[in-house]
């Protein structure tokens, strides 16, 4: 008996040491089943990273609306640059029609004008010299007149040649060419012939010009010799803008008459978007640039805009029906940006979850929305009060 009961004491003996040896020690931190309760733990601790969640009261505070997707005919665009530009009989380039001396200048750059004012006088010896010959001209015609006249009535009577009539009649055609010739050059210099006429000689004419408009340039100075191929003083008319943009080989297929067209004066200090509709585009290449230009008159017209501003335009150029979400829901981040999603609610607060998309150009204030992951047309997304949220969010990132 005494040997069966030490043999069971010494039994039960290695029996705790063994127990006592499959604890973990002290300091070993957790259970050994601790890692296995720790691993669900991931998932909630990696949304949560994109979840916020509001009461209420925030909510509307902050005009949180929400909604789901809308479908809408969105237009694709084509970039194209250029710049606010008139038709070519809008802008007037005043030249001399006979070299000559600066007398005078009427005009500075930037004034407006009236068609027909003079914007410089010149002077020339040429000129006198040109009225001298229509005055004799005029005179030799009708001393020639008067001489196939008399030819005339003495081929009547049978006593003068026909030679003589015939000449005469020749001399009368020659002279009244040259004296049409030289009243015609007159005219375009300026000069009136009816004043010539009744002996009044000028040494002096006038540039005048034939649109109304604004002085774009004035190239001369009082003194200055000036040739015919000079361009003295330039005139625009403003009445008229349109836009001249230059499409690149690639998308010339793209656009076509009547298509809208939004564009932003990059010169201008502002902001502001304006409107345009494509009337004329252009049937061959540039050699250098290989663009089509493409004209579009503005809708409205402007008058607040000038010649020659350079600006960046969008052609809308075709529709698809896709799905939309107002500006208000996203949030900008670079190439993608962020909607936020109700996903429940938690202790009477709302839970949003933040999800990436890739999102269009703004049209009207709606933007085309791509989901990265795929989202029904019925789920419940902010659309109004997104940038609250995101705050609210990196917020909580921040605490944390």
């Amino acid at each position: 008996m005494r040997l069966n009961l030490r043999f069971y004491t010494l039994a039960g003996t290695l029996t705790l040491l063994a127990a006592c040896q499959s604890k973990p020690e002290a300091g070993a931190g957790q259970p050994a089943t601790a890692p296995a309760a720790a691993a669900p733990a991931v998932g909630p601790a990696t949304a949560a990273a994109d979840q916020v969640a509001v009461s209420p009261a925030q909510a509307q505070a902050a005009g949180i609306a929400l909604g789901s997707f809308e479908r809408q005919n969105m237009t694709t665009e084509v970039q194209a640059n250029g710049s606010v530009e008139v038709p070519p009989q809008n802008r007037v380039s005043i030249t001399a029609i006979q070299g000559g001396y600066v007398q005078s200048v009427a005009v500075l750059a930037g004034e407006r004008v009236a068609a027909g004012a003079v914007v410089a006088t010149l002077r020339s010896p040429e000129y006198l010299a040109m009225q001298q010959a229509y005055l004799q001209s005029k005179a030799r015609v009708r001393f020639l007149a008067e001489e196939l006249e008399r030819q005339r009535i003495l081929d009547v009577e049978d006593v003068g040649a026909k030679r003589k009539l015939q000449q005469a009649r020749a001399d009368y055609a020659t002279e009244q060419a040259t004296l049409r010739t030289t009243a015609a050059q007159l005219r375009l210099l300026g000069i009136s012939l009816a004043r010539l006429d009744a002996g009044t000689i000028v040494s002096s004419v006038p540039l005048t010009t034939p649109i109304a408009g604004y002085v774009k340039a004035v190239n001369i100075n009082p003194g200055q010799y000036v040739n015919p191929q000079d361009v003295l003083v330039e005139v625009l008319n403003r009445d008229d803008l349109h836009l001249e943009l230059k499409v690149f080989e690639k998308d010339v297929a793209k656009v076509k008459v009547g298509q809208k067209i939004l564009f932003r004066v990059q010169n201008a200090g502002r902001d502001e978007e304006l409107t345009a509709r494509v009337f004329l585009v252009g049937q061959a290449f540039d050699d250098d640039a290989r663009t089509v230009r493409v004209h579009a008159h503005l809708e409205p017209e402007r008058r607040d805009l000038l010649p020659g501003q350079f600006v960046a335009a969008r052609i809308q150029t075709a529709g698809a029906r896709v799905r939309t979400l107002p500006e208000t829901a996203l949030i900008q981040a670079g190439d993608l940006s962020y909607i936020f999603r109700r996903v429940g609610t938690d202790s009477g607060r709302t839970v949003f979850r933040r999800v990436q998309v890739r999102a269009g150009q703004p049209q009207h204030g709606d933007v085309a929305i791509t989901v990265l992951d795929p989202l029904p047309d019925t789920t419940q997304l902010v659309r109004k009060g997104a940038y609250f949220l995101d705050a609210e969010l990196r917020k909580g990132a921040d605490a944390e």
